[in-house]
């Protein structure tokens, strides 16, 4: 399989989050952003399956260090996706491969 570039790692806010299309990627992704590292998770709360955005491709973010699912607020660790507070806590979002080329793209590793 051949790496996919998602987005340019600036194009992400510093401590915060884009939405990748779903056209592009055949899945809504949530790219997030710590200075120059990236993380990505399918854009799908495991409480009730809905997306993570209600506003699409608003996503909000606390402190650089969890996102917030805007049906139920869960807060979600940047690093692993891991649930730490909410309706689902516990739970764990879909991670995705990823990695920063020396471009600056952020890849899916596939």
């Amino acid at each position: 399989m051949v790496d996919m570039r998602l987005c340019l790692l600036e194009e992400v806010p510093d401590g915060g989050a884009r939405v990748i299309d779903a056209v592009r990627t055949g899945v809504s992704i949530v790219v997030l952003r710590r200075g120059e590292h990236a993380w990505a998770y399918v854009n799908r709360c495991p409480h009730f399956s809905v997306p993570l955005d209600f506003e699409p491709g608003t996503i909000s973010c606390y402190r650089a260090q969890v996102l917030m699912c805007a049906h139920h607020s869960a807060l979600f660790r940047f690093e692993d996706g891991y649930c730490i507070e909410g309706p689902c806590a516990g739970a764990t979002l879909d991670a995705l491969t990823v990695g920063v080329d020396v471009s600056g793209w952020v890849m899916l590793r596939q």
